[in-house]
């Protein structure tokens, strides 16, 4: 990463780092931030002072541990791609770290985030004086103030990358990807990390997750199917309005709807859209999990017919396929574009299925691959996600409506049975 502070760098680090670990590729993020805090836990401005030689000397050396313990990493063969969180900001902080990386047969992809937007910046220094490690417990207007003398320290040091780096491979992003200037980019995982990249912004927003109203194959335990809503689901649909409101959507806020191509999330949506007259959206990409031949099955039915492959789903759920059908990772893959379109996006609020939604949660969230088939995503329950430079927060909303649990545990008893939905806090 290079950049001045409070221009979404540690947003977009943590961001691809994800992306990378959702698609399969192993992913970490060296943050020279944490290394530095291990001495110097909350410093003032002064100690980024370019003149300041003890901490010019210590900045240098938690860059140099957190180098260190990146190539350590790599030739652990613990993962694939590195990230290396830092401003950066100079040309010969990045020719070392070119030169040192070079030297261990590792590639090198600069991403430099760029921003004079005056609002960002001061959203961003809002962040940060809220999440940022640095300035727990601190009072905000205290913490905002340094955090402006800390970036006017930078200032005087910065260069941007410019034609007599033109050897490094690098991408830019001037002003949350209305420009982005590509260089040298020569093989297949750097050109997909900077299309995901450029597709990137950091303005504040939030995304919202519902599963569809409970529905009438929900009530028998039945899987996939198009069927319709339920009552108590007719009532989610009509209560879901209410609860976002509540969820706290910011004033005059935009916001679109999406939902897959089956009639439950349609029907669940349908007063949301009526109501508050946002846009909406249906997804191909976003439909169910496609069981297969045990479409229109129960659980139960499924350990009774196949009973092999019910063994198998519940051995390595991430990876089985239905026969004639999908796994999770299948699922992944066509959500692929979804991911990348929420990224464009602003606020978005998806009414969607339990499959769907638990990959699309484990992306936000960082579960593991073999954690996301397992989680609980419960009906009539709106997730509300907020993406920080340090993390996702969560929040959730349960409306007051019962519904049955189609939640079921790894080496469970297929059995269906019908009892309000608990939420998990």
């Amino acid at each position: 990463m290079v950049g001045l502070p409070a221009r979404g760098k540690s947003l977009i680090a943590g961001k691809a780092m994800r992306y990378l670990a959702w698609v399969g590729i192993p992913a970490k993020v060296f943050n020279v931030g944490t290394y530095r805090r291990q001495g110097t836990p909350q410093p003032t401005a002064t100690f980024f002072d370019p003149h300041n030689t003890e901490g010019e000397r210590m900045r240098r050396a938690a860059a140099e541990a957190a180098l260190s313990d990146m190539l350590n990493w790599f030739k652990a063969g613990k993962g694939v791609v590195a990230i290396l969180d830092a401003t950066n900001s100079t040309k010969s902080r990045r020719r070392w770290i070119y030169e040192t990386c070079r030297d261990a047969n590792i590639e090198t992809l600069f991403v430099e985030s760029i921003c004079d937007d005056e609002d960002l910046i001061m959203n961003n220094i809002l962040e940060v004086k809220t999440t940022s490690p640095d300035y727990k417990g601190q009072d905000p207007e205290v913490a905002a103030m340094d955090f402006r003398n800390r970036i006017r320290n930078y200032e005087k040091v910065y260069e941007t990358i410019d034609d007599n780096e033109k050897h490094f491979t690098y991408v830019k992003l001037i002003n949350v990807g209305s420009t982005v200037i590509i260089n040298q980019i020569k093989d297949y995982l750097s050109s997909r990390l900077v299309y995901y990249i450029q597709n990137l912004h950091i303005k504040p927003r939030s995304i919202w997750l519902s599963r569809h109203g409970e529905s009438e194959y929900n009530l028998t335990g039945k899987i996939g199917g198009d069927s319709n809503i339920s009552p108590r689901g007719e009532a989610y649909a009509r209560a879901l309005p209410g609860l976002l409101r509540k969820s706290g959507v910011p004033p005059n806020a935009k916001l679109v709807i999406w939902t897959s191509t089956l009639k439950r999330t349609i029907q669940t949506a349908r007063h949301l859209a009526r109501e508050t007259g946002y846009e909406k959206l249906e997804w191909k990409a976003l439909d169910e999990l496609d069981s297969g031949v045990c479409d229109g099955l129960t659980y139960e039915e499924i350990a009774e017919k196949y009973p092999d492959d019910f063994a198998a789903r519940d051995e390595d759920k991430y990876n089985y396929r239905y026969r004639g059908g999908e796994s999770y990772r299948d699922v992944v893959i066509r959500l692929e574009p979804i991911i990348m379109e929420l990224e464009r996006s602003e606020n978005v609020i998806i009414v969607t299925h339990q499959a769907v939604l638990r990959c699309i949660y484990a992306y936000f969230l960082n579960i593991p691959q073999e954690q996301s088939p397992w989680m609980e995503v419960p009906l009539h329950t709106l997730i509300k996600l907020t993406p920080r430079a340090y993390g996702t927060e969560e929040q959730r909303f349960k409306a007051d409506i019962p519904a049955v649990s189609t939640w079921r545990a790894k080496g469970t008893s297929a059995k269906h049975q019908e009892f309000p939905t608990e939420v998990k806090h």
